[in-house]
């Protein structure tokens, strides 16, 4: 298929129109069949229950034109499965997880001309999202919704692509003990606005977000997991309830042990051993690694190793390998890659 005329090298991660995307809705208890549709605009009653009460939730993936010329999605199945949690924790009806990864295949399919070159640094950006369509006006669940999925190409998340980045040690909370951290909640990303926003004013990349509870931990930061490197070589990933389950990291996690031969530890990281890790980096689908060069705690600087000017040595072989399965250079593990017909 011939492709959009588009710099594609010189995307940045932004929204433009694509030509077709996925609508479903929920009414009387059930799901209709769901359409490609080339509306892009949404109409709502002004009491709607996502505009009252925040009832919506989200999910995010890419595909990928591979080394060879396919087109490709990496793990839709865990998105479908992560969007049923969410849905569950939310009180909304749970998109059935078949029809998500056929959703999937036929928006890319229908916006293949969007999908970048193999080698361009670019990828097609899929973000399904389900929210309440119905009035609600008591505090309650909403008794109608809408699935919806549209597809924009992207460049790198943060404009340096993979250049090490500066992040700073929050004093507000992400997400609550026993709370809604754990799901891909549209209120979670709304809570850390004004954080990211103050965050960039004052020069840093992004935030680390510790524990609510005690402060102790690393937890995440507004839209990514973090993973550490030993000065041995380990990856390190932080456990906590209230962590979002990324499926880059946990992806990360199987390369690291089965494909670097690496020991991986997920498990509660506390935020006084920061200064013994070699490397620092934050994953998740948007940037798939960012390096971070230094954490700043409200004016000491932690600083790691590998330093300023690159990726680290592993998180760049984590890098490689991951991008390298992706891109089709590496043999995948076993349904990991969907390959678009």
């Amino acid at each position: 298929m011939e492709k959009k005329n588009i710099d594609w090298s010189n995307l940045g991660f932004g929204y433009q129109v694509t030509d077709k995307r996925y609508v479903s809705n929920y009414k009387n208890g059930a799901w209709d069949d769901g359409v490609l549709t080339d509306e892009a605009t949404i109409t709502l009653s002004e009491c709607a229950g996502v505009l009252q009460y925040a009832q919506t939730c989200f999910e995010g993936l890419k595909a990928y034109t591979t080394e060879d010329g396919r087109t490709v999605c990496f793990r839709p199945d865990l998105n479908a499965s992560r969007m049923k949690d969410s849905c569950e924790r939310l009180e909304m009806p749970v998109f059935p997880e078949d029809r998500f990864v056929e959703a999937v295949k036929a928006v890319v399919h229908a916006n293949e001309a969007y999908v970048p070159p193999y080698g361009s640094g670019a990828t097609l950006y899929i973000r399904p999202y389900m929210f309440g369509s119905s009035p609600v006006i008591g505090v309650k669940p909403a008794e109608e919704y809408q699935f919806r999925m549209f597809c924009t190409p992207v460049g790198p998340y943060f404009k340096g692509g993979a250049k090490p980045i500066t992040i700073r040690v929050s004093d507000y909370d992400r997400a609550a003990p026993h709370g809604t951290g754990h799901i891909k909640a549209g209120l979670n990303y709304a809570m850390s606005l004004y954080q990211i926003v103050d965050a960039h004013e004052k020069g840093f990349d992004e935030n680390m977000y510790l524990d609510a509870g005690s402060r102790t931990y690393v937890e995440e930061t507004g839209g990514a997991n973090f993973i550490f490197i030993t000065k041995d070589g380990k990856m390190v990933t932080p456990k906590s309830d209230s962590i979002l389950p990324s499926i880059t990291r946990r992806s990360l996690m199987v390369v690291a042990e089965k494909y670097l031969g690496m020991t991986v530890e997920h498990r509660q990281v506390r935020f006084d051993e920061l200064g013994d890790f070699a490397e620092c980096g934050l994953c998740g689908t948007a940037a798939v690694i960012s390096p971070v060069g230094k954490i700043n705690d409200h004016g000491r600087e932690i600083c790691f190793p590998s330093g300023m000017d690159e990726m680290g040595p592993v998180t760049k072989k984590l890098y490689d390998t991951l991008t390298g399965i992706q891109m089709g250079r590496i043999e995948a593990p076993e349904g990991w890659i969907v390959e678009i017909d």
